[in-house]
């Protein structure tokens, strides 16, 4: 069995951390121990600092005005992590920041995050705040913050970026003299107090704006015309304030504000990735089981191969789905196979499971003879990205009794006191076609291999990786593959099975892996949803990306068995809106919900044996067309492809509704192209009981939408297409009968 060719990879040793892709080695500013928020901040300068202290010059929301960089030149690697005192601004609290800024926080091009931060100052004085973004290349992109909460001091600014890449971001805290005088003129003119001084002093402050910033004439104007006005005694009082004072002038100061005494965090790393890393709809299949028959004459099983499954492509393209992913298509092992639905005997004809990887044909880098050989995989990867369709291969290191490691690395195993080698085990669960991989007796020689076989599978055209059980392998073996791995192929996806405690789960995705699978499958009450979103839409949001899967090949739950083509629309229709990345396990269109006695799983589990879904009897008059709900799912994409809002996942905000059984949430998104007041909004009303009719009040949040609470909007329901006049209170009635789920495009009168 060929093995199929390896490019030539540099590979870092064990122990040492890679760069973050397109950059250079690591400087302090990612590795070294970071400062703690109460010490961030530059020292203040004895004389105020106004504007940037490289060009003199305030760009809001711009570029500044640099030369172009070469496309080829190396990622700027910031090191300010020298301790500091805090700033002459105070800035602290700095949020969102990964292990204190040691890891960088995470987000893809065009995903805007908000940044927050405390910034305050000593007296009455104006403070203010900015939000600064550096690009990999240096290029410096500066946007306002808000005080949320006067009086409390908390800023928030959106990030957001254009390109991938290591970008890093830090929040400026700055006096205002504008801001100062403008509260202080308002008081005391209205007071008559020290009239002329304030005006003088207003006057001041913007001639000085002036020649401090690079404003454009039209601004330039604007700040003149309010100096000559503030000045001058001919007019009254009120129109001279309103001179200083105007929108027009605040405007401008907004744009480029004077800003005194600048006081920087630190220079936080951001990590900006490719858009399916956060959004994408996954179909996971087989291989084997796609083309796989029971030969009458021979009475025997046919196995389904690579290019069978090929076939099987078009059909999960018309479903508009995003990647392909195939479970272990490596060699399986004969000894100690299992049989059907785990039993511990394997008939000759038994494939066994694809997890209980190697046998004589091979091992982590070899195929499956029954399916094919590397030739057929290019053919199924071609033909995929032909139909615009990623593959993603499932990773599972573990190891088959007869796997080639066992017999040329029995050190990368345990051995028990009576000198056999473990097998797995998850008690009262027992593996005994699997030997786990032991990490720790020969660290350097298990993590070259893993990456040599990793490399062996990029060279055949995969660019996502389905990583089973990570949470059993050391984290910090995954952060060095990865991160090795992103040197040259930064677009590489990994996504985490790690269904496991919250804090694995949570520092798999902290450490690089861009996806995880979730707790979805087991949560059905609306009260648990919006919990377990809480969680998800949180801080956790800027490194672990959540995704939702209704079932998979070890898991159907009771409320899928029992819910009926109800609950196997609804759970999908979740899933599909309420995070940008979902998945669905081949079959889910034929709604099978047959479990094994005693097991929330499949029964006559797939991984165990073949299954000939016999798809063509589906189709359009086959003798079981309409029992395929592949159009809902048709449907869903074609939603989640058409509505930006559905792409992220940090915009969601939950609604109110009268019954407990409905859950009731929205998206929005800026798409900027002035259609529909430039915004798109979808409402997602669902009844998650699937067996009962139900009916309610729904309480929209008329903020959320971009609305006023008295404006009403066009509903266009776009799986019904189904349209009404709604405003902030609406009646509903969903449920078996018709459908549990509406899915709501907002369109503005």
């Amino acid at each position: 069995m060929a093995l199929g060719s390896v490019t030539d990879v540099t590979v870092s040793q064990p122990g040492e951390m890679p760069p973050f892709p397109d950059s250079e080695p690591l400087t302090s500013d990612l590795t070294a121990t970071s400062a703690s928020d109460d010490d961030l901040g530059a020292p203040a300068a004895s004389t105020p600092a106004s504007s940037s202290p490289e060009t003199g010059r305030y760009t809001p929301d711009t570029e500044e005005k640099r030369p172009e960089p070469d496309a080829h030149a190396p990622t700027v690697a910031r090191a300010d992590d020298a301790p500091r005192g805090i700033g002459r601004i105070p800035v602290t609290d700095v949020m969102p920041i990964v292990d204190c800024g040691n890891l960088p926080t995470k987000s893809v091009v065009d995903e805007p995050f908000t940044v927050r931060a405390t910034v305050f100052r000593e007296g009455h004085d104006a403070v203010n705040a900015s939000l600064v973004m550096t690009s990999p290349h240096g290029v410096e992109r500066i946007v306002p913050m808000t005080c949320v909460n006067p009086g409390l001091d908390l800023w928030t600014g959106e990030a957001e970026a254009d390109h991938e890449g290591v970008w890093h971001f830090r929040v400026e805290g700055w006096s205002d003299p504008y801001g100062t005088w403008d509260h202080d003129a308002t008081i005391k003119v209205a007071a008559g107090v020290d009239v002329e001084v304030m005006f003088e002093e207003g006057a001041r402050v913007l001639e000085r704006a002036c020649a401090t910033n690079t404003y454009d004439d039209a601004d330039e104007r604007v700040l003149r015309h309010a100096v000559t006005t503030l000045r001058d005694t001919s007019r009254s009082d009120d129109e001279r304030l309103a001179a200083g004072t105007s929108a027009e002038v605040k405007d401008v100061l907004e744009r480029l504000p004077l800003r005194d005494f600048v006081s920087p965090s630190r220079d936080y790393p951001w990590l900006v990735e490719r858009k399916l890393a956060l959004t994408g709809a996954w179909y996971e299949l087989f291989p084997r089981s796609e083309g796989a028959h029971f030969d009458e004459e021979t009475q025997k099983w046919v196995s389904g191969t690579l290019r069978t499954a090929a076939e099987r492509l078009p059909a999960v393209a018309d479903m508009g789905f995003d990647v392909v992913y195939l479970t272990p298509i490596h060699p399986i092992g004969e000894v100690n196979r299992k049989g059907p639905n785990n039993t511990l005997t394997a008939g000759p004809e038994d494939p066994g499971s694809p997890y209980a990887i190697g046998s004589k044909d091979g091992g982590h880098d070899a195929i499956e003879p029954s399916l094919g050989d590397f030739d057929d995989l290019d053919a199924f990867v071609a033909r995929a990205n032909e139909l615009g369709l990623e593959v993603a291969l499932d990773i599972a290191l573990q190891c088959a009794p007869d796997h080639p490691w066992v017999t040329s690395h029995p050190e990368w195993f345990t051995t028990r006191s009576d000198g056999t080698i473990a097998y797995a085990e998850n008690p009262p669960k027992k593996y005994q076609d699997i030997y786990p991989l032991n990490f720790d007796n020969d660290p350097a020689g298990i993590y070259a291999e893993v990456r040599r076989v990793i490399q062996v599978w990029i060279d055949h055209g995969i660019t996502i990786f389905r990583v089973d059980n990570p949470h059993t392998k050391p984290v910090e073996f995954w952060q060095w593959l990865i991160a090795d791995v992103a040197k040259d192929h930064p677009e590489v996806i990994w996504l985490a099975e790690a269904f496991t405690k919250p804090a694995m789960m949570h520092n798999l995705g902290r450490i690089g892996f861009q996806q995880s699978y979730t707790y979805y499958a087991w949560r059905h009450q609306p009260w648990e949803i919006r919990e377990y979103l809480d969680e998800l839409i949180g801080d956790t949001a800027s490194y672990m990306r959540p995704s939702f899967w209704p079932t998979t090949h070890d898991i159907l739950t009771p409320y899928m068995q029992y819910g009926g083509p109800a609950a196997w629309k609804l759970r999908a229709a979740l899933a599909a809106t309420l995070v940008p990345t979902y998945g669905i396990y081949a079959g889910y269109e034929l709604m099978e919900s047959v479990a094994r006695p005693g097991a929330q799983e499949q029964n006559d589990n797939e991984k165990y044996q073949f299954k000939d879904r016999r798809w063509a009897d589906y189709a359009p008059g086959g003798p079981k067309e309409g029992q395929s709900i592949d159009w809902y799912l048709r449907r869903l994409n074609e939603i989640r492809r058409a509505h930006p809002a559905l792409e992220h996942l940090r915009n969601l905000r939950w609604h109110g509704v009268d019954d407990e059984n409905f859950i009731v949430f929205s998206k929005s998104r800026d798409i900027g192209d002035g259609a529909n007041g430039g915004q798109d909004t979808i409402i997602v009303i669902a009844n998650t009981d699937p067996h009962a009719t139900r009916e309610t009040w729904v309480h929209l949040d008329m903020g959320a939408l971009g609305l006023r609470g008295d404006e009403g909007f066009v509903a266009h329901d776009l799986l019904s297409d189904a349209t009404w006049h709604w405003g902030e209170h609406n009646f509903v009635r969903l449920g078996p009968d018709a459908e549990n789920v509406h899915i709501i495009h907002v369109r503005k009168f």
